[in-house]
């Protein structure tokens, strides 16, 4: 780019006094960054302005100096009004108006840049959270699918009751770690003021033991529980209870109920 060329155009000039359209402006801004010698010529003419507008503004004139020089001599005073308008005077000013406008453009136009830059690096970070989210859900997932899977892993599937037909669960049962992983994800959102209750139960005689509550149903998103269990469960039931939990089951509500089948 022939950067004296450029400046003897005049384009800078009409920068400065905002006559340009908003794309050539933008064109003009970026290359003001990449060029220091530009952007100096710029606040060049933008000093020249102000000065220019200083000396031809109304005041400078004093026209009351003028007539006490007059009176002076013992002439006869006239006053000095012009017929005609001072296009000198309101031409400094008009162009000390566009300067204005110019500079304001200029600042808006920096601000909704850095507004932008502001976005994109909030975006970016939000992203690199997301990502890291995902890593640690598939190495979540992975851990899991490696557990279900293992040999040793009892599988209990747990079939709907009574009016509850539609429901199912199903649990893992790592004896070895006194731990089960429990796939809730055909049961309903409980009700509010209602959680759903893990049992542990015995059959004869009929014994339940609370395994505890699931408060994060609703909000979990796989439906996949790690609840510890050391007891010698010979099945495993979910009701619906009121918030904070039950010690006995409540019968009526008992959606899902399976036997442990002893071998693996």
């Amino acid at each position: 780019m022939d950067i004296n060329a450029y400046i003897e155009s005049g384009i800078l000039e009409l920068y400065v006094a905002g006559q340009l359209s908003e794309k050539e402006n933008e064109d003009i801004y970026e290359l003001l960054q990449q060029h220091p010698t530009l952007l100096k010529e710029v606040l060049e003419i933008e000093a020249s302005i102000i000065k220019l507008t200083a000396s031809v503004s109304p005041h400078a004139i004093n026209f009351d100096s003028i007539k006490g020089q007059l009176d002076d001599t013992n002439t006869k005073v006239v006053d000095l009004k012009p017929n005609k308008p001072n296009w000198i005077s309101y031409t400094g000013w008009a162009a000390s108006i566009l300067l204005a406008g110019g500079l304001l453009w200029t600042l808006n136009n920096k601000t909704q840049i850095e507004e932008q830059l502001q976005a994109a690096e909030t975006e970016r970070q939000y992203l690199e959270i997301q990502i890291e989210d995902a890593k640690t859900d598939l190495a979540a997932t992975k851990n899991l699918l490696d557990v279900i899977r293992d040999k040793d892993i009892l599988a209990i599937p747990l079939g709907g009751q009574g009016d509850y037909a539609s429901s199912y669960a199903k649990v893992y049962w790592n004896k070895n770690d006194n731990t089960i992983y429990l796939d809730a994800e055909g049961l309903p959102n409980a009700p509010e003021g209602k959680v759903w209750q893990v049992w542990s139960l015995t059959l004869n005689p009929l014994t339940p033991t609370s395994l505890g509550t699931i408060k994060d149903f609703n909000t979990d998103s796989n439906k996949i529980f790690t609840i510890a269990n050391a007891n010698e469960s010979q099945a495993f039931g979910i009701t619906l209870e009121p918030a904070g939990g039950s010690e006995t089951p409540t019968m009526e509500q008992l959606y899902t109920l399976g036997v442990v089948n002893t071998t693996p």
